[in-house]
C-alpha cells in the first residue's frame, strides 16, 4: 500500500481517471443491461453468507489495486485523494459489476466507517478501517430498539462497566443484512441518571461474540434481510468503545446524518437529462405490450419528472455539502424526505403501467417480479432511517427556525422518565 501512495500520491484527477478506466476494463466485467435496477432491489436476491463471499475477494482485489478508502486517511489504508479523484472513479465503475455486498456493504461504506473517521479514536480506526476496506470486515447498525423507534434518545439497551471491561444487555430490531455482518455498531445506554439525550455510548459488537443472537425477520417482499438481536451480558472492553463514553448522541446525530444521504460529496450523480427516460419502466412497459399506450408514456414521462427533480436535489446537496463547515443534518434531511415521497409514487406508477401482469409471474423470472416488489418496497424510505414525519421536523426546525416541539422528558433524568411512563395514568395535567 504505501508503494501505490508513493507512486500515485500527487496524481492529479484526469491521470487517476485514465489510469481507473484503465484497470477497471481489465479486472472488472461489464454490468449487464438492466442489471443495475435488479441488483439493487431488495427482495428480489437474498444476499447469504456464500454469495458475499467472492464479493469481499472483489473488495479486496479494489483495496490491492487502491481503488478503495480513496478519500480516507493514508494512515488507516486509505488514499488521501480528493473527493474529485473519487468522484472519478465512480464515474468510470458505474457500468462495471462492482463488488456487491448487499445493504451491510452499504451500510458498512457510506454510514459506519464514515461516522467511525469522524468520531473514534485512533487506535480503533488502525484498527478496523484497513480490514473494513479490504472486504474483510461488514458493519451494520445495532441503533433502533423495540420500544425506541422514532425516539432513538430513548434506548434502553445497556452497557454497564464492571472493572475493566462492559457488560451489554438488551435487544436491538431493524437491522439490515446483521445476520451475515461482521460487526455492529451498537448504541447503549450507560449512564441513566442524565437526561436522555446524555449519557449514550457507542460499542463495536462482533456478531459471533459470546451473548450475541441475532434473528432474521420475515418482511413483506418476502426476503429476511431485517433482523432482531439479543444481547445476554455481552463482554466489551475500552477498546470497543466508539466516540466519547456518555456522550453517543453526537456520533448519533453524525451517523444520522449520513444515513440519509448527507455529508457526502462524492456521490456519483447520475445525468438524467437526455434520452434515457425512466429506463426501468420504459423495459416494464414494453414486457407488457404496453409502451405504445399514451396513458402509459404519460406515467413514464411523469416518473422521469421525479426522477429529474431528485437528481437536481442530490446535486444541490451535494455542492452544500462540500461548502459547508460541518455536517448539516437539516439539510440531508430533504434529501431523505424527497426518496420517502418519490419511491412510494414510483412504486405506484410501476404497478399502474404492470397492470394484471404485475401480479403474477413464473417462479424465478426476475423481470417478472420487479414492479410487484418495487410497489411492496415502495414506503421503505418513508420510514427507515427516520420517517418523512421526522425529516419535516428536522427541516422545520434546524433550517426555517420554527419552534421546537414540546417535550417533557427531554431535561428530566433518563431513568425518572422510565419511572414516569410505568406508572402513568394517561392523564394530561
Amino acid at each position: 500500500m504505501s508503494d501505490t501512495h508513493t507512486q500515485y500520491g500527487d496524481e492529479d484527477v484526469e491521470s487517476f481517471r485514465l489510469r481507473a478506466r484503465e484497470w477497471l476494463r481489465d479486472n472488472f466485467e461489464p454490468r449487464p443491461p438492466g442489471r443495475s435496477g435488479n441488483a439493487n432491489l431488495r427482495g428480489v436476491e437474498h444476499t447469504t453468507v456464500e454469495s458475499v463471499r467472492p464479493e469481499r475477494e472483489k473488495q479486496r482485489r479494489l483495496f490491492e489495486a487502491g481503488f478503495a478508502g480513496i478519500t480516507y486517511p493514508r494512515e488507516y489504508g486509505g488514499q488521501g485523494l480528493s473527493p474529485d479523484h473519487e468522484r472519478a472513479f465512480n464515474e468510470e465503475a458505474a457500468p462495471y459489476l462492482m463488488p456487491e455486498l448487499g445493504v451491510a456493504g452499504g451500510t458498512t461504506f457510506n454510514v459506519c466507517a464514515k461516522t467511525m473517521l469522524a468520531h473514534a479514536s485512533s487506535a480503533f480506526l488502525e484498527r478496523h478501517i484497513p480490514r473494513i476496506l479490504a472486504g474483510e470486515e461488514l458493519w451494520v447498525q445495532f441503533f433502533s430498539e423495540p420500544e425506541a423507534g422514532s425516539d432513538l434518545a430513548g434506548v434502553r439497551t445497556r452497557a454497564t462497566r464492571d472493572g475493566d471491561r462492559w457488560m451489554l444487555s438488551g435487544a436491538k430490531i431493524w437491522s439490515s443484512g446483521a445476520y451475515y455482518a461482521d460487526y455492529g455498531m451498537c448504541l447503549a445506554r450507560t449512564n441513566w441518571d442524565v437526561p436522555k439525550h446524555k449519557g449514550l455510548t457507542w460499542f463495536a459488537v462482533a456478531t459471533t461474540a459470546p451473548g450475541v443472537t441475532i434473528e432474521p425477520i420475515r418482511e413483506i417482499n418476502g426476503d429476511a434481510e431485517f433482523c432482531q438481536e439479543f444481547f445476554d451480558e455481552v463482554e466489551l472492553s475500552d477498546d470497543d468503545v466508539i466516540g466519547e463514553v456518555d456522550h453517543g448522541w453526537r456520533v448519533a446525530q453524525t451517523m444520522l446524518v449520513f444515513e440519509r444521504g448527507g455529508g457526502d460529496d462524492t456521490a456519483f450523480v447520475p445525468d438524467v437529462a437526455g434520452d434515457d427516460i425512466a429506463p426501468d419502466l420504459v423495459a416494464l412497459a414494453r414486457r407488457v405490450g404496453r409502451d405504445k399506450d399514451p396513458e402509459v408514456r404519460q406515467l413514464i414521462a411523469q416518473a422521469h419528472i421525479y426522477d429529474f427533480a431528485g437528481v437536481q436535489l442530490a446535486e444541490r446537496i451535494r455542492i452544500r455539502s462540500r461548502s459547508a463547515t460541518g455536517i448539516e443534518a437539516g439539510i440531508a434531511a430533504y434529501g431523505k424526505l424527497a426518496s420517502g415521497i418519490f419511491g412510494a409514487i414510483r412504486g405506484q406508477l410501476g404497478m399502474r403501467i404492470a397492470g394484471p401482469e404485475g401480479h403474477l409471474w413464473e417462479s424465478g423470472d426476475v423481470e417478472g417480479m420487479t414492479a410487484a416488489i418495487g410497489y411492496l418496497n415502495a414506503r421503505q424510505f418513508a420510514i427507515a432511517g427516520g420517517t418523512n414525519e421526522m425529516q419535516r421536523n428536522g427541516i422545520g426546525e434546524r433550517v426555517l427556525g420554527l419552534p421546537r416541539e414540546p417535550s417533557f422528558d427531554s431535561t428530566r433524568p433518563f431513568n425518572e422518565v422510565i419511572r414516569a411512563a410505568r406508572n402513568w395514568d394517561g392523564k394530561v395535567g
